[in-house]
């Protein structure tokens, strides 16, 4: 009985430290709870008290915004989207991207040598950029562009459709476009790997083409070949009804024939529908709404004004203990 009493008496000391502790985190948390609330208090009496100049803070954003809008030159986007052919898409975008490069060191004499484009069109483009097109899902269908350039290579369920781009083109005269699409598949078509790339491809097709068309005729030989040997078997008797010599499941070849078919139609249709370097599956459209209104310009003014305003109260609000703590320290 006296070994039992001291663990006994361990045991209660342990429930009373472990009720105290959750006793001191109960009130710790009701400490903090009451300090939050009390700093929402304060923050939405002290708006209240000072909504006259946090409002004109938020109309001088407003109006800066529309004098930025009215004095800056309008600045239009639109998107391009191709398809590669013979290049793999991130050789592609790569390539592409080098007119990106130009646009930000505005080495127009290059630009103007790279696209074929007159001095006052290059004078127009912004930017040339080139983006992956992200299948979500896996499901075969494209559903956004990745402008961030943020999707992992390695995400199976964001995928990066290997065979399409979007081209993006932020320009001041939308007018334009058209010869800047022209300048883009200028400045692809002028590389001379890509052209022999091109060359190959066709090539092999035709090639690939020729034999699919010799197979099939073979086969639709065989099937001919086959039909007689089949019929030659069957000898007519008496009455004018036909008897079978030897019966044999007839092994059709025509599941062979389709197949084949199917993969002819598809070389052909490539062949004359893809039968460039790249190909324009859809193209730039004339925006009707400039990019830089005033929202553009308000998303930024806003928040700065209105925080910079507030924070300038604070301080004038709190002058005295800051100059007294100035004065202390």
């Amino acid at each position: 009985m006296s070994e039992k009493i001291p663990n006994n008496k361990n045991v209660r000391d342990d429930e009373i430290d472990l009720l105290d502790l959750f006793r001191r985190m109960g009130k710790s948390l009701s400490h903090w709870a009451q300090a939050i609330g009390r700093a929402i208090l304060i923050t939405v009496v002290f708006l209240i008290k000072k909504w006259l100049p946090l409002s004109l803070s938020i109309i001088l954003a407003i109006a800066a915004s529309y004098f930025f809008k009215m004095t800056s030159d309008s600045l239009y986007s639109s998107d391009l989207v191709l398809r590669t052919n013979s290049v793999s898409t991130s050789d592609m975008i790569n390539y592409i991207n080098r007119l990106h490069k130009y646009c930000e060191d505005k080495n127009n004499p290059i630009l103007v040598e790279a696209t074929s484009l007159t001095q006052e069109q290059i004078k127009s483009i912004l930017d040339i950029s080139a983006f992956w097109i992200i299948d979500k899902g896996n499901d075969g269908i494209p559903d956004y562009v990745d402008y961030n350039n943020n999707i992992d290579v390695y995400d199976t369920v964001n995928v990066r459709i290997q065979d399409t781009l979007n081209v993006r083109v932020r320009t001041t005269k939308p007018q334009e476009l058209a010869a800047v699409r022209d300048g883009i598949i200028h400045f692809i078509n002028a590389d001379s790997l890509f052209q022999r790339l091109n060359r190959l491809r066709l090539r092999q097709q035709q090639e690939l083409l020729a034999r699919l068309n010799y197979d099939i005729l073979q086969l639709d030989s065989l099937q001919k070949v086959k039909y007689f040997e089949e019929t030659k078997n069957r000898q007519p008797q008496t009455g004018g009804q036909m008897i079978f010599l030897q019966e044999q499941k007839t092994q059709l070849v025509y599941p062979e024939i389709h197949s084949l078919y199917y993969q002819k139609q598809k070389l052909e249709g490539d062949r004359d529908l893809y039968k460039d370097i790249v190909t324009v599956l859809s193209e730039f459209s004339v925006p009707v709404k400039r990019d830089n209104g005033v929202l553009y310009y308000g998303k930024y003014l806003i928040p700065f004004l209105f925080l910079f305003t507030l924070l300038i109260l604070i301080l004038l609000t709190n002058r005295k203990k800051l100059k007294e703590v100035y004065t202390k320290y």
